[in-house]
């Protein structure tokens, strides 16, 4: 563990740049990042003439989804959530003390100009949509609103952000209009997906969630109930998704994603008996069957669009 900062006389204490990386929590910018990259598949860039040229707009897109929009809400949601990490995770960064006085504030603060400012590179449609996003990260975390306070409208709000919003920033970003609307369908139904995903994260912080009034999933439920509703939700999703694959004649891409749910159902099955326990593995395991249907899917649109 990374020792706290030492102060100097008459300085304040400065956090240690790999105390703001803990922060920033890089493990968590893979699902928005994946997603932009979805959404650029699914419009058909790569397939068209040209449309390797912009590959550095994608990538830009892509680092603005992952380490700016996304490391900014964690940044949000560990400031704000300090009290009850100091019950079920002393060991984070600002708990912990390596993040001292108001420097996790300051950094989510700072992650928020920076990423508009950026987004403001990208065009109108990706600003909008950066600004969204990073109004549901502060509505998401931080009072008045807190909608993490109740799990059916925080994950919701974090679904939409992490998975469908990319997605169709994305796809507007290379279209250069609004996305086709089966397209839009496809990335709401993911993001409804990962709403169970999300409620998997709760699992682990039950005890001090009861303790600060965090009406999570688990803690509404009941740790069974949240279960059964993480698997409703992840094979809900993926099920309206493989529907219109096989109505849009895309049948090899329809039988990849029912055997991905296949595999995430047999690890579900099992989580259902042992919530608490088993939610590490399926996040693990189920998850990335999850996100490789999502781009088999996203290489189905193009020619359904086109179509």
């Amino acid at each position: 563990m990374t020792s706290a900062p030492v102060p100097v006389p008459g300085l304040p204490a400065v956090p240690a740049p790999s105390a703001v990386l803990e922060l920033l929590k890089p493990v968590t910018w893979f699902p928005p990042m994946w997603a932009y990259l979805c959404g650029t598949v699914s419009a058909g860039l790569f397939v068209t003439d040209g449309g390797m040229e912009r590959l550095p707009y994608v990538l830009g897109g892509v680092i603005l989804a992952g380490p700016m929009v996304c490391g900014t809400s964690q940044a949000v949601n560990d400031w704000f959530d300090r009290h009850v990490d100091a019950i079920n995770e002393p060991d984070r960064v600002i708990p912990s003390g390596r993040m001292p006085g108001r420097w996790g504030l300051w950094v989510a603060v700072a992650g928020t100009g920076l990423s508009a400012a950026f987004a403001v590179l990208f065009g109108l449609w990706v600003f909008v949509a950066t600004v969204i996003g990073l109004a549901a990260a502060w509505a998401y975390s931080a009072p008045p609103l807190r909608l993490k306070l109740n799990g059916w409208l925080g994950n919701g709000a974090v679904g939409f952000s992490y998975e469908t919003l990319p997605w169709l920033t994305a796809a507007a970003a290379a279209l250069g209009t609004l996305p086709d609307g089966r397209l839009m369908l496809v990335a709401l139904l993911y993001g409804f997906g990962a709403h169970g995903i999300l409620t998997l994260n709760d699992f682990k912080a039950i005890k001090g969630d009861l303790e600060m009034g965090v009406r999570t999933l688990p803690v509404r439920l009941g740790a069974r109930g949240a279960a059964f509703w993480t698997a409703f939700s992840m094979l809900g999703a993926q099920a309206g998704v493989v529907a219109l694959l096989l109505i849009w004649g895309k049948d090899w891409q329809a039988v990849s994603v029912t055997l991905l749910c296949v595999g995430q159902a047999v690890l579900l099955w099992r989580f259902i008996a042992d919530p608490v326990s088993r939610a590490f593995g399926v996040s693990a395991f189920g998850v990335l069957m999850y996100v490789t249907g999502m781009m088999i899917t996203a290489t189905a649109l193009p020619t359904v669009i086109a179509g």
